[in-house]
């Protein structure tokens, strides 16, 4: 999928699914029930093990609708091998101009991390699609109101921090989508492989978005 593709589906889905576990093998059944719940852009970070097989299996796998990521690529490398592993997005917690450049390259979607308006602006002007700000835990909504104000052209995901209950929250005060990952996947449902009630959690959460 080409970067401006992936970018427009990003912006109407409005939530990205952060995926980071330990135990790859419950993985897909995770996937799976967050995609019935209407959450269809994943983000495999490479902090989970084999990640780069998970995702190469999951590409091959996939349903059109769904669009399926590398987190946590830190480096140029790093992003190139997960696009040769089929990645169809790069999030990064930081931002790493040789990696924005990598995805700009090879035409996928990228989203670096920043903090402060001034890394929020070196990130965009070096290209990134959207600016993951990161962590937003300690920010809340209201520093996406703040920053909109003087930097309105630029795209801003919050991850860190985002709920069920403030995702909406966020859209309202100036992102553009959201990144979500221990509040949708419920670590005691994946224990228990309750996957009904993670699929409950994912289609409120993109009710909570729907008209914004």
């Amino acid at each position: 999928m080409k970067r401006d593709e992936a970018l427009d589906r990003i912006l109407s889905l409005k939530v990205i699914a952060v995926i980071r576990m330990s135990d790859p093998e419950k993985l897909f059944s995770v996937t799976e029930a967050i995609k019935r719940g209407g959450v269809k852009a994943i983000e495999i970070t490479l902090t989970t093990p084999g990640a780069l097989d998970v995702i190469r299996e999951m590409s091959a796998k996939k349903s059109p609708d769904v669009l399926i990521g590398a987190g946590t690529v830190l480096d140029a490398e790093t992003a190139d091998a997960a696009i040769d592993a089929g990645a169809e997005f790069v999030v990064s917690p930081v931002t790493n101009f040789d990696m924005i450049q990598v995805c700009r390259r090879r035409d996928t979607f990228v989203a670096p991390g920043a903090f402060t308006p001034t890394e929020i602006v070196a990130a965009w002007k070096q290209g990134a699609d959207v600016v993951k700000v990161f962590p937003a835990t300690s920010l809340g909504p209201k520093y996406f109101k703040d920053l909109k104000g003087p930097l309105p052209q630029i795209r801003l995901m919050p991850t860190g921090g985002v709920s069920l209950e403030n995702a909406a929250d966020f859209i309202k005060n100036g992102a553009c989508c959201v990144a979500i990952g221990t509040a949708l996947l419920d670590q005691k449902s994946i224990e228990r492989n309750d996957w009904e009630a993670l699929t409950a959690k994912a289609a409120a959460l993109v009710e909570s978005l729907r008209g914004i």
